[in-house]
């Protein structure tokens, strides 16, 4: 079984799920939103060098 069908897997079980839902309300929530923000504006500036 290739690295991508077992993630595939992994995903579709019910801790997979739980998991997924669990990421989704993180990012929901705006402090993490901007953490997130901050940190792509970061590696975007680091590129341009």
């Amino acid at each position: 079984m290739s690295l991508m069908q077992r993630i595939t897997a992994f995903l579709r079980s019910p801790r997979g799920q739980q998991l997924v839902d669990r990421g989704r309300r993180e990012m929901a929530k705006p402090e993490n939103q901007a953490r997130l923000r901050q940190i792509a504006t970061r590696l975007s500036s680091n590129r341009r060098r």
